[in-house]
């Protein structure tokens, strides 16, 4: 990607945007020799006749429909040609195995699917000879239909309903999706009546105009709020501060002796002295790290700036959810590729597990980018002195690094987080296997395992997000920048906590507010529904919707914070304000902080300690 080597600076120093190089070149070549891999695995399902057989669709002899088909061994009426009949028909299209989830009938290769219903054998006979579709078995004659006593085993089950061919895949559906309805109501068990479930289904489809405006209202809230939090951040975090100060007072004085039961006909007096001393370490800390809140209100002041200057900031989760959409449906296909090339034998059985893998490493790749991409954008923000002066279009420019740049760095730590969800995923699926059967030892241990794996995952995430952060400062490695990240993070330790604890409160209001908000609204709108069951799962389907896009929206507010911070920890570990080393961050910030930091306070007395262009406010 214009790269043709790579070298790390012998002596560890932050030098914001001052060179760029490539970094983790080799893992970006393994990257792509995977997914060459991946790529054939698509390639071999198409040869050997996988995609086949799955888009035109294959017979219960094993003939797939719409070509001349080779005689397969042991297999009676194989390798018929079916150059003429392209679709599949289903002999009794309702009759479907719950277990297994598909569809039991016998299956043939038809020229028409029927357009109308047909009730009796002799419709069946007069479709055949006006149209030249046979819809029993291929080795019954047509004209035989009313007479043969085969007619009830291998002819279509009466009355055949009417049909149209589904789309791109070539199979006859029934117009009349009602059995399908039927084994949603035996999949779907609710206790009484089953007209339930044809209530709710009936209130979605009545409110799905209202459904629809209902969550473009929460896509409208989310990015609105991105906005408009730096406003509202001070107030929901002194409101934090001061709850859990006054009920850390209220614990402290009403701490007393309590008694426990310990056996039948036995009292023993506990103190709650410990309870107490927790509760004052509590409050201590509030009192002790207030400055530092104040520092999380300034980072969240700075953030909603960065999506002023940086709007296109706010098109990332759409762009993220469509990369991952578009590369799950295509995951999806192969997997269904392969379950129709037949048997894998031998290394050929492999193909299912690298695919598994890809599945994740790939998926991770996505995230990790995103991660990237944001970081880059809002390092070229942070470290451009002239807010004015910013690219045009800097979140392109933060994508364009990372293409040429940066791709290995977000391949290897993408496979890092791959390794640990692995594991995870395996153990959980062992579990649900497993539910029941073990006992109550192997039982805890696989949860704890699951628990430490998902932990670690979430570390890791983190640490993850601000190695790309310091690779869009520095252009070093993962590994490089995972140090740099981590020493900084760890010199400032209690910030961290401080900004963490506070900040992921405030967001988790953040997310409650939309889905209240447009929870609030739907109530107001679907009220007009007089039957109270059949607008209750249309509320429940947008609350669920607007918290998943608070949910991503927020997600990128967080990045910028984390970001913001990581930053701002550079900035005040390098510079002291003095000339030839103003400060880079933001005068509310820079005011905001100097409670935090006492030495900061005591270098920068003046207006010195800004750059003479720095004009942000």
């Amino acid at each position: 990607m214009g790269c043709c080597g790579s070298t790390e600076r012998t002596k560890r120093e932050w030098r914001p945007l001052e060179d760029r190089s490539c970094t983790d070149l080799p893992w970006f070549l393994l990257f792509t020799v995977f997914c060459v891999g991946m790529g054939a695995i698509c390639g071999f399902t198409v040869v050997t006749g996988g995609a086949g057989r799955l888009i035109f669709g294959y017979d219960s002899y094993g003939n797939t429909c719409g070509q001349r088909n080779e005689q397969i061994e042991g297999v009676r009426l194989s390798g018929l040609d079916h150059t003429d009949r392209k679709f599949v028909f289903f002999l009794d299209p309702c009759n479907i195995d719950i277990i297994q989830r598909k569809i039991k009938s016998m299956a043939l290769c038809v020229s028409l699917c029927p357009t109308e219903e047909l009730k009796t054998h002799q419709d069946l006979k007069r479709f055949a000879m006006l149209n030249g579709s046979e819809l029993c078995s291929y080795e019954l004659a047509a004209h035989k239909y009313p007479n043969l006593p085969e007619r009830f085993s291998k002819c279509p089950k009466l009355p055949v309903p009417s049909s149209k061919p589904l789309p791109v895949f070539n199979r006859c559906t029934p117009v009349d999706i009602s059995c399908y309805a039927k084994f949603a109501e035996a999949v779907v068990t609710f206790v009484g009546d089953n007209s339930v479930l044809h209530r709710l289904i009936a209130g979605v489809a009545a409110s799905k105009e209202i459904i629809i405006g209902l969550c473009v209202l929460a896509l409208v809230l989310s990015m609105i709020l991105m906005v408009i939090i730096r406003y509202i951040s001070a107030v929901l975090v002194w409101i934090l501060t001061s709850l859990v100060v006054l009920g850390s007072l209220g614990e402290v004085t009403s701490c007393e002796p309590k008694y426990v039961l310990i056996k039948p006909g036995f009292l023993q007096t506990v103190s709650s002295g410990s309870f107490c001393l927790i509760q004052i370490i509590l409050l201590l800390l509030m009192l002790f790290m207030r400055k530092r809140v104040a520092l999380t209100i300034a980072l969240f002041h700075v953030a909603g700036k960065v999506f002023i200057h940086l709007p296109l900031l706010t098109l990332q989760p759409f762009i993220t959810f469509l990369a991952l959409l578009l590369f799950w449906i295509y995951w999806i296909l192969v997997l269904l590729f392969l379950g129709t090339t037949g048997q894998l034998t031998g290394p050929l059985q492999y193909l299912t597990w690298y695919h598994a893998v890809g599945l994740v490493w790939i998926s991770e790749f996505i995230l990790a980018c995103q991660q990237m991409t944001v970081a880059g954008a809002v390092v070229t923000y942070y470290f451009t002195r002239d807010k004015n002066r910013l690219p045009v279009t800097p979140i392109l420019s933060s994508v364009l690094r990372l293409v040429r740049y940066h791709l290995g760095t977000v391949a290897k730590g993408s496979f890092i987080i791959t390794l640990v969800k692995i594991p995870r995923l395996i153990l959980m699926y062992i579990h649900n296997q497993l539910k029941g059967k073990e006992n109550a030892c192997a039982r805890c241990l696989l949860k704890t395992c699951i628990c430490c794996l998902w932990c670690l995952e979430k570390c890791l995430n983190y640490l993850n997000q601000n190695a790309y952060a310091a690779t869009a400062i520095n252009s070093t490695g993962f590994c490089t920048s995972a140090r740099d990240a981590f020493v900084i993070l760890v010199e400032n330790a209690l910030r961290v906590a401080t900004i963490n604890a506070v900040g992921d409160f405030v967001l988790f209001l953040g997310k409650i507010l939309i889905v209240t908000s447009t929870a609030f609204a739907g109530v107001l709108l679907l009220n007009y529904q007089r039957d109270y069951a059949e607008w209750l799962l249309p509320l429940i389907i947008v609350c669920l919707f607007s918290f998943l896009v608070a949910h991503c929206f927020l997600s990128i507010f967080e990045i910028v914070v984390d970001v913001l911070f990581l930053c701002f920890a550079v900035d005040t570990k390098y510079n002291d304000g003095t000339p030839g080393k103003e400060f880079f961050m933001d005068k509310a910030l820079m005011v905001r902080s100097q409670a935090d930091n006492q030495d900061l306070r005591s270098r920068c007395g003046s207006a010195a300690c800004f750059s003479p262009v720095d004009v942000e406010g």
